[in-house]
């Protein structure tokens, strides 16, 4: 018997995401921005969840899990719901934990991060602890997290549910939702609103191009405000 992760979304029910050319000079900040500009000015995870590796980024689509407290242990199965959902991940996708910031355990280590890595994953941003960290680095797996900490959470910590919504750092992110974790935080991209607000963020990066290229040549702040709009 093995804990259920609830209804796994299957892959023809969630939608893929191709960057453009050009979207990896986007960053939090210009999302952030580009979200204000879109009347969503609270998609920013009031938490910064600190990469593992500094420099790090992760820009996709959300896939969702949840855990809660449970002392329950399942000895045929302990990490099946677990082992379900990372075999569900898809490429383009970034592993997106929600633990109400519980300090129980880590819910993502070394061999998860493997799998992940061969399932095209980008990433993973947890409100719970990471382990393994050095050897995730090692990989190159882009990872967020609150903190780190090696105990596992067999007995401690459950799947309850997969491929839902989940509230991170006071934000409500659901699977699908498009989001960018980097040095400065995580923002999220509500999927429903995400062609505007990518439209917003690609014009923005074009244009902070020009503006930086004109305030190192010598044009004052003022006069690169009246011009552009753009700071």
């Amino acid at each position: 018997m093995r804990s259920s992760p609830g209804v796994v979304m299957s892959s023809a029910d969630r939608p893929t995401f191709e960057p453009l050319p050009g979207d990896e000079k986007l960053t939090s900040a210009m999302i952030s921005d580009s979200l204000d500009a879109a009347g969503l000015r609270s998609q920013v995870l009031d938490r910064r969840l600190a990469p593992l590796a500094p420099g790090s980024r992760a820009f996709g689509r959300a896939w969702t899990v949840r855990f809660e407290p449970s002392t329950e242990d399942y000895p045929e199965d302990p990490y099946g719901a677990a082992i379900d959902y990372i075999s569900a991940i898809r490429a383009g996708e970034i592993a997106v934990i929600g633990t109400d910031e519980s300090n129980e355990s880590a819910f993502w280590g070394e061999l998860f991060s493997a799998a992940a890595i061969g399932a095209g994953a980008l990433g993973v941003v947890t409100d719970g602890n990471l382990r393994d960290t050095e050897k995730i680095i090692g990989l190159g797996f882009a990872a967020f997290s609150r903190s780190r900490r090696p105990i596992d959470y067999r007995a401690r910590m459950r799947v309850t549910d997969t491929g839902g919504s989940v509230v991170l750092g006071g934000v409500r992110i659901a699977s699908g939702d498009i989001v960018l974790a980097d040095d400065d935080g995580v923002v999220v991209i509500p999927q429903e609103r995400e062609v505007e607000v990518l439209a917003l963020a690609r014009d923005r990066a074009s244009k902070e191009s020009t503006v930086l290229r004109e305030l190192l040549a010598g044009e004052t702040l003022r006069a690169v405000w009246d011009r552009h709009g753009i700071l």
